[in-house]
């Protein structure tokens, strides 16, 4: 049974009376190109977790070539349906925002893969807690809305970029595995996807400094059209004249605004402001 064909899949969610959930930002992947790249990025993994598997078009695909797959799915809808068309697969309904995926992720062999459509209104916080369990797997491929994609992998001076471009490039290097159109999914969303590779990297941040580090940058974008160094005033209650000094000891002008950072500008920015206490 081949479920990246449109067909076979629309039968086969029909033949158990099944349709894709509005309320959980259901769009079911029906390419077997794109099936074909997310499985060939996952090539080597003996262990896979995939987050949200739906009805299996990728989990009986994935099965196949690792050793182990954990589905977590928190539709009980699909629990059953993933006994058919994926029968190597063991299956766990919970909500994965509310589950320890790091003690998942150690239940598979290494080394170890995760996998996901995102939905599109949860993927901020779904990427932020693959994050959190980065040093449990060797690569995570996601499929996500474009827009989203394009904020997560801009560069510095890009206006897209946003806290969480500069978070999620201090932990990972990100590739680009594919572009999707609206049109291989069932149902067809009224945006593009792409699928992005994740594989993790030292941060180069001592890890008693890393709550402070995403601290800053988080400050640093509260609000995006305003100065980096109003921000850091607004944030820190310092002098502005204090701020300026520690922008000036990383090398930055008083106009720069938070998305012309690098990393390497955060990380002397953190530096210079180490021991001046949060407002």
């Amino acid at each position: 049974m081949n479920l990246s064909d449109p067909g076979t899949l629309k039968t086969f969610l029909a033949r158990h009376g099944i349709s894709a959930s509005k309320g959980l930002g259901q769009h079911f992947l029906c390419s077997q190109k794109v099936v074909d790249k997310i499985a060939n990025a996952l090539a080597g993994c003996s262990g896979v977790c995939e987050i949200g598997p739906g009805p299996g078009v990728l989990t009986s695909r994935i099965s196949a070539q690792c050793d182990r797959l954990i589905a977590l799915e928190i539709d009980s809808r699909m629990v059953s349906i993933l006994q058919e068309s994926a029968p190597k697969a063991e299956v766990r309904q919970l909500d994965v925002l509310h589950a320890d995926l790091a003690e998942i992720l150690k239940e598979l062999p290494e080394p170890r893969g995760v996998v996901s459509n995102l939905p599109y209104y949860i993927t901020a916080p779904l990427l932020t807690k693959i994050a959190e369990a980065c040093e449990k797997f060797t690569v995570a491929v996601l499929m996500m809305q474009k827009e989203v994609a394009q904020r997560v992998a801009a560069p510095a001076g890009h206006r897209e970029r946003g806290s969480l471009s500069v978070y999620l490039q201090s932990r990972f290097e990100i590739s680009l595995i594919a572009q999707v159109s609206a049109a291989a999914f069932v149902p067809p969303p009224k945006v593009d996807s792409t699928v992005l590779s994740f594989r993790p990297k030292p941060t180069g941040i001592e890890p008693s400094l890393e709550q402070d580090f995403y601290a800053l940058v988080r400050f640093g974008f509260a609000q995006p059209r305003k100065t980096l160094a109003n921000n850091l005033v607004a944030a820190y209650r310092r002098s502005r004249e204090d701020i300026l000094t520690v922008l000036e000891t990383a090398g930055l002008e008083e106009k720069i605004r938070a998305h012309d950072l690098t990393q390497e500008h955060w990380a002397s920015i953190q530096s210079a402001l180490q021991g001046m206490p949060l407002g």
